[in-house]
């Protein structure tokens, strides 16, 4: 069995775009060297106010990143349908990966001699697989609701700016229909990452259990084990298929 990683996209719109890049400061480390108090303490506090500036320049990143893109043309409405394209496939591959553990997973309960600690290894590298897809699911919804937080802040305040009542109400009603068709979205979305801590959970105590009990009798505990986290993956799969579809929909919409 080739061991395959979790693939990682490049982010759309150059969005390794960076506002900040600073070191990694370590305070104590800094001011250990310096015996004397008072230039202990100004060292202190000049560490302070830098990370604190590094702190609200990371805050004003992403709307930096949105002014950026919009002036070559990318708006955040567009940004939020790739960004949406993205979450879905992120649950995509979250899908295959928690199907594999599953797989990997009955290959250990049916384990009928052999080296068990090969198998171990493998259902661990799936463990290990699924929390980076799990976290990629997060990272990805997480940047959703950034963007669409954002534009439709934007939309709304736009409005005051119409001298055309017509307009203006046609708008106020778009932006209101599109605002409860991305919450049903949201939601979806969050729900199926809900889905997730179920399965995590449990391959995590049975990889830890079966870490420290390399034998036959820690595959008999294990097989009690089958049935619940299947139907938490049978969960999970149609909790993500669900997002995905109002995906699609919402991609639809704003396209």
């Amino acid at each position: 069995m080739t061991k395959k990683s979790v693939p990682r996209r490049d982010h759309r719109h150059h969005e390794n775009y960076r506002c900040l890049n600073l070191p990694h400061l370590s305070m104590q480390a800094t001011i250990k060297p310096y015996t004397n108090n008072a230039l202990g303490h100004t060292m202190r506090f000049l560490i302070l106010l830098l990370m604190t500036t590094a702190m609200i320049s990371i805050s004003g990143c992403e709307s930096t990143y949105y002014n950026a893109m919009e002036k070559v043309g990318v708006h955040k409405r567009d940004i939020l349908v790739d960004r949406v394209g993205e979450a879905k496939e992120a649950q995509e591959e979250a899908q295959e990966q928690f199907k594999d553990a599953l797989t990997e997973f009955r290959s250990v309960v049916s384990f009928d001699g052999g080296n068990l600690e090969t198998h171990y290894n493998r259902l661990n590298s799936e463990f290990e697989d699924s929390e980076a897809a799990a976290k990629e699911v997060t990272d990805r919804i997480n940047k959703v609701e950034s963007v669409a937080e954002a534009l439709f802040d934007e939309w709304q305040d736009e409005l005051k700016l119409y001298t055309n009542a017509r307009l203006r109400s046609d708008s106020a009603n778009k932006l209101q229909a599109t605002k409860r068709q991305y919450t049903a979205l949201i939601k979806s979305m969050r729900r199926a990452e809900k889905s997730i801590d179920p399965v995590l959970n449990a391959l995590r105590d049975n990889v830890l259990y079966l870490k420290h009990n390399l034998n036959a009798s820690a595959i008999g505990a294990l097989k009690g084990e089958l049935a619940g986290i299947d139907r938490d993956v049978q969960q999970l799969i149609g909790a993500m298929e669900k997002a995905i579809r109002e995906s699609d929909a919402f991609i639809k919409q704003l396209r």
